[in-house]
Order: structure tokens, then C-alpha cells, then sequence
């Protein structure tokens, strides 16, 4: 590592885009993006990312104004994304699988001064974007103005910025198609902090990162900048397929990736994953989903390199990291507090709970159950415009130190490792998407046949979960199961939509009225009709 590069990821804090600087200037032809079509080396790279925060300056964003990003991951959504850091502007990306009205919503609740796009958005940039949004297409479609023509003249150079830990580095959305959208803003500090703890896994300037995730996902972002950061290469596959996945990784001699569980269970499945030479692999990283652990050890015994499970949240507070390939016995769990991340649980009512019960031989007699909270450096500032929303996030011990609840409940092992029993939230989690009932309930309840309606998520051989919805009909109503769940999903994004849709006579709920959804879930394991 080179002593001006070391020195700089020894601080306490830094910048990312400062240190694609240092990169191009010392090792300035060593490829730092590329996709199907196009390869940028660092050199380039620097150059477009001058070229993009000087303009984001030329057109009047300030640092902590906010752009945002809707497109199928590419070179330029790249580093436009980075080119905008330069500048000290934050990133809002979003999902192309939104609705229109959803994408509304969240550009205005950024507000985001310029939207950058591309074909794969174009059914919903069209009516979605509010007025005084300019348009800039990443790809030539006719979604924006054109990339080339936007960007400032070649050699163009931004005034310097100075980035801030507590700045916005990005807002990253969580909500879905109804209600109110939550932007979950995450500091620069936040990011630093993800790059300092890479060099545990081995990232550096040899590093090739293949991501098959969207870059509007923090899945994505928590490899993807350690990666730059190191001076490594990150190889972009805009949709996943297991075939292709496994020539690309042969092909650029990948050492890095984040997948989520669906597409380790899709690749392990397929018939010719054997003949693929996987050997470059130093680590693999999965996040987002529940993670079996038949399929954790398959992919240990079969797929060369670490295996490293990370659990958290996007609003940050902690993290647990099991690092499968060191602790075989322990794949039912989602490992260890990670360092600089306190994880406690708390009960019902927000007290502390013990982390060990001991009994009178001082022997460890059991491990109470609890909702997961979680302080670390890497905590989201809040959520955008939401204090409300934001105070129901934390939890504070009894010296007032923050922490962030998961809506998880877990119990710790002896040895300090955490198993997961169930979501608080009900929150259900679809090819590593999230997906929140509520929002899927709320659509439902729009359709004058609906009279009540509970979704729940059940286990999907593909995509991990998937949602179900019970629906309670209007007396006398005559909608069919089938003309109902068309509606409903016409209504969706891509990555919520209904499975199945199933009438009931009535909701299973509590004394005080609580839907027991446990209970529908039962019933779909019963009576899958």
C-alpha cells in the first residue's frame, strides 16, 4: 500500500472521493469501473467525477442539497453517484421498480434538484417527476437530456469541497408504494466507517468486485466503496443470472461479491457451477434475508474463499458479522457483535435485558429473548423529514447513549452470537428487497370489495419470502380471488407484488383486536390452496 494512500486511511475521517484522487494520481491506469460496455480506469474516472461535481456547481447545487439517481446500474450511475460526493451533494437512489407516484413522492421529499435516469425507468420517469426536476439520461434514451451534453468540458474542475462526517452522503428509501416515504440518511461518517474495516477482508488494490445487486441498495453500497476506496475494480452486472454471474466472475478473476441468499441458492443450484474456476475468491459477503444454513454450508464446501454474513439494518446501529468459513458450527446465527458495534436486547416494555442467566453453579442457564438494538459509529442521522418516525427508531440506555431498534428478535448463544427468531415489524424480505405488509394492506384497502386485509410473507424456494394477502370480502360482493390480485399488483412495484391473494370469512386477531398474523401463516403452511 502506498505510504500517501496509508496515511490517508489511517485518519479519523475521510473522504471517498478523495481518495479516487489519490488513486489517479498514482496508479492512474488500473481499471476502476466497468460494465458490459464500457471500462474506466482511475485516471478517467477522476476526470468524469471533476467533470460532474463542476457541474452539479455550474447549476447551482450546494453541499447537502440532494440529486437523485433511477436507473439499472451502470459506469455512469456510478460515478455520477461519486461525482456528486466530490461536490458535497447527497444521492438519493431509487428503485426503477417503483410506481410513479411512489417516485414522486420520494424526489420531492429529497429535494432532489436533478434526476438522472435510463431506459430501464422510462414507464416511470415520465409522469412521476414534480416540476423543476431537470432530466439527465445516462444512457441516451430519450428519458433526459443527454449526459455528454450536460457534463461539464472536458478538464473542468470543481471548487474544492470539504466533506463533513456529519454531512448527508445519501438518502436511501425504505417505503413502498402508499403512505409516507422514509429516507434513511446516512453520513459521510457512516461510509468512512465502512471503508476502515476493510482491510479485515482483505480489500485492496487487486480487489475485483463483481455486484449483481442494484446500486440503489445499501447491500450494494457497503462493498461497493470499501472497493474504490482501496483502488479495486468494480464490475457491474445491470440483472442477474446465475450463468452469467459465474462467466463474468471466470472472466475478470473476481476476488469480492455481495450476493443475497435467492442468488447463492440459484448459483449453487445450477447444473454447471462446477466447471467455473472460483479460486480468485478471497471473500463473499451476504446480507438482507434470512440465510440458511444448509445453503451457508454448501456454499462453504463448494465455493473457494471466506464466507462473511453481515446483519443489520440501512438505518445502521450496529452489526453483526458471522464469518461462516471460521465458525462452522454457528451457521444457524448471524454471528458476533462486529468491533465498534454494541448490540443488546431489550424486552417489551424497553427495559435491558440480562445477557446471561446464570444458574447456582454459575453455569450459564439460559439466554432471555429480545428485540435487537444496536449503537455504532455507522448510525443514520435519521429519517429525512421525520422526527417523529425517527424517535421511534431509538432506544436509550440508562447512561443516554443512542442505539437503533431492528424490530428483530433474537436471543445471544454462550459465545455471544445472535440467533434470530422473528420480525417484530412483520416486514417481509424478497429476493433481498424489503417489503412492508402495511404498504401492500393499504392498496388492498383502496378496492371497494375489501371490507379487511392482513399480508403476510410465507418461505419462497426463489425468492426467500414472498407476500400473501387474506382478504376479508364486503357482504354481497362477487370480485373473483384472481380479478382482485390483478388489481392489486397493477397498483405495486415490480419487487412488492402478491404471490397470492386468498378470501377469508374473518381475521384471526388478539383480545385487544391485534391481527394475529402468525396465525394466517399457519394457515397458508396448512392449507396452501
Amino acid at each position: 500500500m502506498h505510504p500517501v494512500f496509508q496515511a490517508a486511511m489511517e485518519r479519523e475521517f475521510g473522504a471517498i472521493a478523495d481518495l479516487v484522487r489519490l488513486h489517479a494520481q498514482h496508479t492512474p491506469e488500473r481499471p476502476a469501473l466497468a460494465d458490459a460496455q464500457h471500462t474506466l480506469d482511475y485516471r478517467a474516472l477522476d476526470a468524469l467525477m471533476d467533470r460532474i461535481a463542476a457541474s452539479l456547481q455550474r447549476d447551482g447545487l450546494q453541499p447537502g442539497d440532494a440529486i437523485a439517481v433511477c436507473a439499472a446500474s451502470s459506469v455512469n450511475y456510478a460515478a455520477v453517484f461519486l461525482g456528486a460526493l466530490r461536490a458535497g451533494v447527497a444521492v438519493a437512489p431509487l428503485a426503477p421498480g417503483s410506481t410513479p407516484a411512489s417516485l414522486a413522492r420520494m424526489m420531492s421529499d429529497a429535494d432532489a434538484r436533478l434526476l438522472f435516469s435510463d431506459a430501464s425507468a422510462a414507464e416511470v420517469i415520465g409522469p412521476a417527476v414534480p416540476g423543476g426536476i431537470g432530466r439527465i439520461a445516462l444512457d441516451g434514451s430519450q428519458v433526459g437530456a443527454a449526459f455528454e451534453a450536460w457534463l461539464a468540458p472536458a478538464g473542468a474542475r470543481p471548487a474544492p469541497v470539504e466533506a463533513q462526517p456529519a454531512w448527508p452522503f445519501n438518502i436511501i428509501y425504505s417505503s413502498g408504494t402508499t403512505g409516507e416515504p422514509k429516507g434513511i440518511v446516512q453520513g459521510h461518517g457512516m461510509r468512512w466507517a465502512h471503508v476502515q474495516r476493510g482491510a479485515k477482508y482483505e480489500y485492496d488494490s487487486s480487489t475485483v468486485t463483481l455486484l449483481s445487486t442494484p446500486l440503489y441498495s445499501n447491500t450494494t453500497l457497503v462493498v461497493f466503496f470499501p472497493t474504490i476506496a482501496f483502488g479495486g475494480c468494480v464490475v457491474l452486472m445491470p440483472k442477474f443470472d446465475a450463468l452469467g454471474y459465474l462467466q463474468l466472475a471466470v472472466k475478470h478473476g473476481v476476488t469480492h461479491t455481495m450476493l443475497v441468499p435467492v442468488q447463492y441458492q440459484r448459483l449453487m443450484a445450477h447444473p454447471r457451477f462446477g466447471e467455473h474456476d472460483l479460486s480468485s475468491y478471497r471473500f463473499k459477503f451476504s446480507t438482507s434475508a434470512p440465510f440458511n444454513a444448509a445453503l451457508k454450508a454448501d456454499v462453504l464446501r463448494r465455493w473457494p474463499g471466506g464466507l462473511i454474513e453481515f446483519y443489520g439494518m440501512t438505518e445502521g446501529g450496529g452489526t453483526c458479522i458471522l464469518e461462516a468459513h471460521l465458525h462452522p458450527t454457528k451457521l444457524h446465527t448471524v454471528g458476533q457483535a462486529a468491533p465498534g458495534s454494541d448490540i443488546r436486547l431489550i424486552d417489551e416494555a424497553g427495559n435491558e435485558l440480562p445477557r446471561d442467566q446464570l444458574d447456582a453453579n454459575g453455569e450459564v442457564a439460559g439466554h432471555p429473548a429480545g428485540e435487537v438494538v444496536g449503537h455504532s459509529a455507522g448510525m443514520m442521522t435519521g429519517y429525512h423529514r421525520q422526527p417523529e418516525k425517527t424517535r421511534e427508531a431509538e432506544w436509550f440506555d440508562a447512561t443516554g447513549k443512542r442505539f437503533i431498534r431492528t424490530g428483530d428478535v433474537g436471543r445471544f448463544d454462550a459465545d455471544g452470537f445472535l440467533t434470530l427468531f422473528d420480525r417484530k415489524k412483520d416486514m417481509i424480505i424478497s429476493g433481498g428487497f424489503n417489503i412492508y405488509p402495511s404498504d401492500l394492506e393499504a392498496v388492498l384497502r383502496g378496492h371497494a370489495a375489501v371490507a379487511d386485509v392482513a399480508v403476510v410473507g410465507v418461505p419462497s424456494e426463489q425468492w426467500g419470502e414472498t407476500p400473501v394477502a387474506f382478504v376479508v370480502r364486503k357482504d354481497g360482493d362477487a370480485t373473483t380471488e384472481q380479478a382482485l390480485l390483478q388489481w392489486t399488483n397493477d397498483q405495486l412495484g415490480k419487487t412488492q407484488r402478491l404471490a397470492r391473494l386468498r378470501f377469508i370469512d374473518e381475521l384471526p386477531r388478539s383480545a385487544i383486536g391485534k391481527v394475529l398474523k402468525r396465525e394466517l401463516r399457519e394457515l397458508r403452511e396448512r392449507d396452501p390452496g
